[in-house]
């Protein structure tokens, strides 16, 4: 898929802004990976993600030294995870799952290896101590740099590692059983017809179930209304080594598309559809984000047409 950028009228997604993301490619990854362990979703922290850098590409003339463009970053998706916590209400969950009395001595941090174990642990911490634990024993950040990154002091991050640790300590040690998604028979139908037309190449069908007013998002590329971007055309130019099928990413019911190789039939980014009723009203590609895969805790494709 080799779909160009276009230009929205909020300025998104020209010529400049395509540049920018090229000069910040090498950190994309690692900011996702923060992004996704924050907000618990990997497809979450790819919006969030995409947020904070157009955030930062309006303000890239206000960063003087080049060097300071990392903890930028960091900050400001630091800040958005925050809220996007906050918006879903996931703090006051979390906090309520531990009381002050609970907390034991602070744990050491877990033994070198460990580092992915945390990064799917952390979820169950409020917001500053799951960031502390991230950038100190996952992204390994010195005290200063994440008092920094999170608007806090030194002994603040201490004493947010410190009860953080020990709150990872005290989880049971059998694995968390997640209860399966739950699925709206209607949807169920509407992505079931939506993937064989897809699978068929029939773009007037796939259209048919769109609304007019539809939006698209396409990560790095596109955000507007569905009938003004060539995003049907695009995958008609692609080649036949793709399809697409129903599945879940973190416990989240997407479309999941499939690439073709030496070993058999591949998911390699996801489709978030969302709708309304019978009909389909937002779509968001992630094509452009081949770490957001490697990313997720888990990646199920629940069948394929």
């Amino acid at each position: 898929m080799t779909m160009q950028p276009r230009l929205e009228p909020a300025g998104l997604f020209d010529v400049r802004y395509v540049a920018f993301l090229e000069t910040v490619m090498h950190l994309r990854e690692r900011l996702h990976r923060y992004c996704a362990r924050m907000t618990g979703s990997a497809l979450d922290g790819e919006d969030v993600m995409q947020e904070t850098l157009f955030e930062i590409y309006r303000k890239i003339e206000k960063i003087d030294d080049p060097g300071a463009l990392r903890s930028w970053l960091f900050r400001t998706a630091h800040n958005r995870c925050v809220d996007f916590l906050r918006n879903q209400q996931t703090r006051r969950r979390a906090e309520a799952n531990f009381t002050a009395d609970e907390i034991v001595l602070p744990a050491e941090p877990a033994g070198q290896g460990a580092d992915r174990a945390i990064e799917r642990l952390v979820i169950h911490l409020p917001p500053k101590e799951r960031a502390c634990i991230l950038l100190k024993d996952v992204f390994d950040y010195s005290l200063e740099e994440i008092a920094d990154l999170v608007g806090s002091t030194v002994g603040g991050v201490k004493a947010a590692l410190s009860r953080g640790r020990a709150k990872l300590a005290a989880l049971p040690s059998q694995p968390i059983v997640r209860p399966e998604p739950w699925r709206d028979p209607q949807l169920s139908r509407l992505l079931n017809r939506y993937v064989e037309l897809f699978n068929r190449r029939d773009w007037d069908g796939v259209r048919a179930l769109t609304s007019a007013d539809a939006q698209l998002r396409v990560s790095d590329c596109f955000r507007g209304p569905l009938s003004e971007s060539p995003y049907f055309v695009e995958y008609e130019k692609g080649n036949a080594n793709w399809k697409m099928a129903i599945g879940a990413v973190d416990d989240e019911i997407v479309l999941l598309v499939l690439h073709r190789g030496e070993g058999g039939w591949k998911p390699v980014y996801p489709v978030r559809i969302e709708a309304a009723g019978s009909t389909v009203n937002r779509i968001s590609d992630y094509y452009a984000c081949p770490w957001l895969i490697r990313a997720a805790r888990t990646v199920v494709v629940a069948s394929s047409n």
